[in-house]
């Protein structure tokens, strides 16, 4: 802005410069004989319309500051109702994701919010048997409802897609052998063979498709063992990704 009034004032003045030097050269070349007296009074008249074009490049630049202070004023107004408008919009964007978020857990329906997570608790070696035995979870972390710890068995409240993880520890001087169970047949598995006298720890897990009703559930296999402490080595979790 303020280039621009300096350009618009220089221009304005060579402009006006350029005006009233033609003006004295037209004069000069129509009266060539004019006396010293009628000279001095050109001139006069000369001082008199430059200080005119002075005072009207004073009062043009005048007029332009005062435009470019209104100009100023209304760009940081503009700025700062820009700037009202961009935290009034966060703060809307922010509120409705919150409702959305709130809006969600509220319509879910209660049997899709399902998990569990528990682990065999401190009761050192299960184990060997000379058969397969489900094992109990009796130190629970979560349990939405659908697990029974008494029994050791997960039972699907709803149709779904669910995942299911599981963890043991051993002593290697014997086996240690778990199944994950779906009613009755074997999903995954793992297999600690005996080597030796350290402590071993083995996991697996799976996602599966489960109708209402499928039980779901851990089981030792015969002649292994497991173990646990109050570190919790030994754990069975389990959770609903989505109903179908």
């Amino acid at each position: 802005m303020k280039t621009l009034l300096t350009v618009l004032t220089v221009s304005l003045f060579y402009l006006c410069v350029a005006e009233v030097s033609q003006l004295d050269g037209q004069a000069g070349e129509a009266n060539p004989t004019e006396s010293p007296v009628i000279n001095a009074a050109c001139s006069a008249g000369n001082e008199k319309n430059y200080i005119q074009l002075a005072l009207m490049l004073k009062e043009l630049e005048a007029k332009l500051k005062d435009t470019e202070k209104q100009f100023e004023k209304k760009l940081a107004n503009l700025r700062s109702e820009i700037q009202g408008k961009i935290i009034l919009h966060s703060y809307f964007i922010n509120s409705m994701f919150s409702i959305l978020i709130m809006s969600y857990f509220h319509a879910t329906p209660q049997g899709s919010r399902v998990a569990f997570g528990a682990s065999i608790s401190n009761v050192g070696n299960i184990g060997p048997f000379n058969t397969e035995i489900t094992l109990l979870y009796r130190n629970v972390y979560f349990n939405s409802g659908s697990f029974n710890p008494a029994m050791g068995i997960f039972t699907a409240p709803v149709r779904g897609v669910y995942y299911f993880s599981f963890s043991g520890h051993n002593i290697s001087s014997r086996p240690m052998g778990l199944r994950l169970m779906k009613n009755g047949e074997q999903m995954v598995t793992v297999y600690n063979h005996a080597a030796g006298n350290r402590h071993e720890t083995a996991t697996n897990g799976m996602t599966l498709q489960l109708a209402a009703g499928d039980q779901v559930y851990m089981r030792l296999c015969a002649n292994t063992w497991i173990y646990d402490n109050n570190n919790n080595h030994s754990t069975f979790i389990g959770h609903l990704l989505f109903p179908l």
